[in-house]
């Protein structure tokens, strides 16, 4: 037996710990699960104030609030008594965190259990395969938690995109919306890049390379990210400067929609996590990756299962990748890697949508989580174990 959404309950449960990635990707499932499927959703959020730079509309003081149709609870901590009923019918970690035990007693006691999944981090490593949708038994309850993981291929979750996404692209305006943002025509006429990285990144010798060369580029920065080097070169400038081919724009931190519009409006985007990563791929523009960093280097393994997938065939594109985020072998060359990069752009833009045509058919991550939850339902009501 399915779900029907319209009488269905999620609950999703995020802890933010990659400042703005885990609680951006949990709030975009959060809508589409609820605007496009109609499900109820509660969405678990331990820290309000990274959550409201997202999304405004929050308030970071408030215990319980709805907000675009999605109910946001505070996540104060692991304490808290709680009954069947205030269970919901979908029940997900994100990224592997430790749900409140008394809401796990409480999922056990439930007439049909819930369906319990762990929503795993994105990577392209073929071992995701063989881990998507297996089960892990409680092991003192008669409960079962099913792993699901994003991916790239048919055999994973597939990747976020709401439905309307490729219409809004197909609709917007780039002009008005970068004046808004405060460009000057000459900015607007240059080569414009967005930027959002973490802090160890190569930032100093990228704007090097881009000031030294003869392509205009228009470098544009959410505030307080690649802080020490765009402070560098603003050299006290009021968010703005103009030094030799670069100008650099700091510009303040932007909800989610309009970031979705800026990577839509630029020629090339360094993002970084895993939320603004997925978002390039959709964006139809080439983009640079700054992957999270993990202890002895792993992040490196899941760079390269990346760029095995997206970059053959596009060498510049692999080697600036490997080069921005430190990984041991490519020359960090920026002026010759930048040179390369730029001769190869209408090449990388050509694999994106080609690559877009691919991701479309694995379906979509959240419409996908919500086939397998169905599909654990059993006839008679009973949750599979």
């Amino acid at each position: 037996m399915s779900f029907n959404h319209t009488h269905t309950s999620l609950a999703l449960f995020c802890k933010v710990v990659d400042n703005y990635g885990d609680i951006g990707i949990c709030w975009r499932l959060a809508r589409q699960w609820h605007h496009e499927h109609g499900i109820a959703v509660t969405l678990w959020v331990d820290d309000l104030a990274s959550f409201r730079r997202l999304c405004p509309q929050v308030d970071a003081g408030a215990a319980l609030q709805c907000v675009d149709g999605v109910t946001v609870r505070h996540w104060r901590g692991q304490d808290g008594v709680f009954a069947p009923q205030d269970i919901a019918d979908i029940v997900i970690e994100f990224f592997a965190v430790d749900i409140p035990p008394g809401y796990i007693d409480a999922m056990a006691r439930c007439a049909v259990a819930p369906v319990w999944l762990n929503l795993e981090g994105l990577t392209a490593e073929e071992w995701v395969e063989g881990c998507h949708t297996l089960p892990s038994r409680h092991p003192r309850l008669p409960l079962t938690k099913h792993f699901f993981f994003p991916g790239f291929t048919a055999k994973t979750g597939g990747l976020l995109r709401e439905a309307d996404l490729e219409q809004q692209r197909g609709q917007f305006a780039p002009a008005p919306f970068l004046a808004r943002l405060g460009l000057a025509p000459a900015e607007q006429r240059a080569l414009k890049v967005s930027l959002f990285c973490y802090p160890h990144a190569p930032v100093a010798a990228l704007f090097k390379a881009w000031e030294e060369g003869a392509q205009a580029v228009a470098c544009l920065v959410p505030e307080g990210v690649a802080a020490d080097a765009v402070a560098a070169f603003l050299d006290g400038a009021p968010g703005v400067r103009t030094r030799g081919a670069l100008t650099v724009r700091v510009l303040p931190f932007l909800p989610q929609p309009d970031y979705d519009r800026l990577l839509w409006a630029c020629d090339l985007n360094c993002v970084r996590g895993e939320d603004s990563f997925v978002r390039a791929q959709w964006a139809g523009q080439p983009f640079i990756w700054h992957i999270y960093h993990q202890d002895e280097d792993l992040h490196h393994k899941k760079l390269r299962a990346f760029l095995q997938r997206y970059a053959g065939g596009l060498d510049s594109l692999a080697d600036a990748s490997l080069c921005w985020n430190g990984v041991p072998g490519v020359a960090p060359d920026w002026p010759a890697l930048w040179a390369a990069l730029l001769r190869a752009m209408p090449a990388i833009a050509a694999r994106g949508a080609q690559w877009q045509r691919e991701m479309q058919a694995n379906g979509d991550l959240a419409g996908n989580v919500l086939k397998f939850a169905a599909a654990l339902r059993l006839p008679g009501g009973k949750t599979q174990v």
